[in-house]
């Protein structure tokens, strides 16, 4: 039977992981059913690379943006910066940006800021934000609505393993939740739970590779095709056919990605 076409929504194909057998991968995702992915430049410095490999796979798009991670290390970008970078025909949306509260709280300030200038540069650009948020729940779900209710934009939720608060405020706001391998882990019933809950029409699927392997490869290095097991747990939490599943996916994909239809697209 052929496999349903799923398209993994994040993913960081330019990074060190995949430095020398980046061609397998991609076509790996290709043979399991994967139609299209969007690789996540998270630092400007590094934009040649996404660009090179979005120009040499066509089923490939990137986004660019600092990651929470990286505000203190790595030179501010400027809205104007990113603006001229979203000129690229494959860039088709602005971040990952967001708030990391685990690893680097004492950024907190930086974090914000950088998080203001990716929301106006997505505002101007018309391209949606890709959100990263950890352990920032009460901050983030304040900042998206004070913006949004500033000027709109469009927002999907990346790697979605928050709370319930902010899951419901995002879906308020008319944003996307994005289902990563971590909905596959055994301790993961609160965000099954969350999941089960949204609307079939706001969900998106993705495998943040390198990172977050779903089970049955947890441990190894994730990729692209693996998102086949994410799509096949999100099928089962919501009680349809991985087919069905992947359709309104890739549908929801399409929706917030409309950039990406210009070249064409499934669904």
């Amino acid at each position: 039977m052929q496999q349903p076409a799923i398209i993994d929504s994040h993913c960081h194909l330019d990074f060190p992981q995949f430095e020398t057998d980046l061609e397998q991968v991609v076509a790996r995702a290709a043979e399991s059913g994967v139609s299209r992915m969007l690789t996540i430049c998270t630092k400007p410095r590094n934009i040649g690379r996404s660009i090179a490999i979005a120009e040499q796979y066509p089923q490939v798009f990137f986004a660019a943006g600092v990651h929470p991670h990286h505000v203190a290390a790595e030179e501010s970008v400027s809205v104007t910066d990113l603006v001229r970078m979203a000129g690229h025909p494959r860039m088709v949306a602005v971040g990952e940006t967001g708030l990391d509260y685990h690893y680097t709280s004492d950024t907190a300030y930086h974090q914000k800021a950088s998080l203001a200038v990716h929301i106006e540069a997505a505002r101007q650009t018309g391209l949606p934000l890709i959100i990263h948020s950890r352990d920032a729940d009460r901050d983030m779900a304040d900042i998206l609505s004070s913006e949004y209710r500033n000027q709109p934009y469009s927002c999907v939720m990346h790697c979605y393993s928050s709370g319930r608060h902010l899951a419901e405020a995002a879906l308020d706001l008319g944003f996307f939740l994005s289902m990563s391998g971590i909905i596959t882990f055994r301790n993961a019933e609160e965000l099954r739970s969350i999941f089960a809950d949204v609307p079939l029409d706001r969900i998106l699927i993705e495998t943040d590779a390198p990172y977050l392997a779903p089970v049955p490869w947890r441990g190894k290095r994730n990729e692209p095709f693996m998102v086949s097991s994410v799509m096949t747990e999100g099928a089962r939490l919501k009680g349809i056919s991985p087919a069905e599943f992947a359709s309104a996916t890739t549908g929801n994909f399409n929706r917030l990605f409309g950039k990406t239809m210009t070249f064409g697209g499934d669904g």
